[in-house]
């Protein structure tokens, strides 16, 4: 499960990290979140038509392009890694559309006593990761204008954060980013190298304030480990 995450770096470390061989574009703004929400648009790098990497601000929640309204996507924040090939809003672009969402962790809560406790999950390293995610383009019947979207996958988690959840963003690690990009690629071969053991980053968790769970709330405090 992955509901809620942080996007803060700076544009050189997006370039450097995701976009070597590609300029952002002239304009583009990333503006530093810390609290972002499902339906609200993300950060992903995709793959450009006609060769190359583009960065494209995509709503979190994929629509599928057969869907009759939007609304679907509310439903549609998470794919699990497990069943990509079947299930019919995700399989279409697991062939054809996959993309890295940005972050710089993501945030998962425990069960404790007296409620839940939320805690921030990072790579022990610090630097901003791409999480695997699929992207779809939907067409409103009604008004013509075009929504594109997107869903972060989820797998096992981590034996450093099992404890908190059993599932997590199924993240990235950079010798795969060309592969998963490649609309042409084998999806079932590079999901594999997303998924190998022996390329996952170390995650480090904290535990950080409540006031994580109003979205309404951001700021770099909430990424803040508790006393």
């Amino acid at each position: 499960m992955c509901g809620r995450f942080a996007f803060f770096s700076p544009h050189e470390a997006v370039r450097r990290l995701f976009l070597p061989d590609d300029a952002l574009p002239a304009g583009w703004a990333l503006p530093s979140r810390w609290n972002i929400a499902p339906t609200l648009d993300v950060a992903a790098v995709r793959a450009r038509a006609g060769g190359g990497r583009e960065l494209a601000a995509l709503h979190w929640g994929l629509v599928p392009s057969w869907a009759g309204e939007r609304t679907i996507g509310a439903r549609m924040i998470n794919a699990r890694a497990e069943t990509l090939a079947e299930k019919p809003a995700f399989r279409a672009a697991f062939r054809k559309r996959r993309c890295l969402v940005l972050a710089d962790g993501w945030y998962e809560w425990r069960a404790v006593a007296g409620g839940k406790q939320p805690y921030f999950i990072r790579l022990v390293s610090a630097e901003p990761f791409g999480m695997a995610g699929l992207w779809e383009s939907w067409r409103d019947s009604v008004t013509g204008a075009t929504l594109e979207s997107c869903t972060i996958v989820t797998r096992a988690a981590a034996e450093e954060v099992r404890e908190i959840h059993v599932r997590m963003p199924a993240i990235v690690p950079p010798a795969a980013h060309a592969a998963w990009l490649d609309p042409a690629g084998d999806a079932a071969g590079a999901l594999a190298m997303v998924l190998a053991e022996n390329g996952r980053p170390t995650l480090v968790a904290a535990a950080v304030s409540r006031r994580v769970n109003n979205p309404r709330n951001d700021g770099p405090e909430l990424i803040a480990a508790l006393a």
